[in-house]
């Protein structure tokens, strides 16, 4: 007899809803992994819309406001869809020092977005991160401003 929690079928007929449940039933419908099983998600959709989090709470037995608390709450995930072209600006010490602000605010002007923002055509996605590596960043700005 198994006792292991089931997981209905997505209504959609999704396939990537079959493939979450394989990553959900690897880790043993434990709210624990939540974090693993939303990174699975938003590899599978590209982001995490609320019906995929309605889905994982569901199936981890997890109370909806956890979920999306711990979707919101690390920004490695993201909640709307991404532009068909996302640009990363580095906004590391080192590159800060060495213009990444302007070319943030330069690329934001260009777009009418801000960091963390798409373009209303869906076009462009515009993210910041910190690499640590100033020298990496460094060969990349001054070729972006070239």
């Amino acid at each position: 007899m198994n006792l292991a929690p089931q997981t209905p079928p997505h209504p959609s007929g999704d396939k990537r809803f079959k493939l979450l449940d394989v990553a959900i039933k690897r880790h043993q419908f434990r709210q624990d992994a939540l974090i693993e099983i939303l990174h699975t998600a938003q590899e599978l959709f590209g982001y995490l819309d609320s019906d995929v989090l309605i889905y994982v709470g569901r199936a981890v037995r997890a109370p909806l406001s956890r979920v999306y608390g711990v979707a919101t709450f690390y920004n490695f995930f993201s909640m709307k869809p991404p532009g068909e072209h996302t640009c990363v600006v580095c906004m590391g010490t080192a590159c800060y020092v060495k213009g990444a602000g302007q070319i943030l605010q330069a690329l934001e002007q260009k777009h009418g977005i801000k960091a963390g923002e798409t373009t209303e055509d869906g076009k462009v996605s515009l993210v910041t991160a910190r690499c640590g590596m100033g020298t990496f960043c460094s060969s990349q700005t001054s070729r972006a401003t070239s």
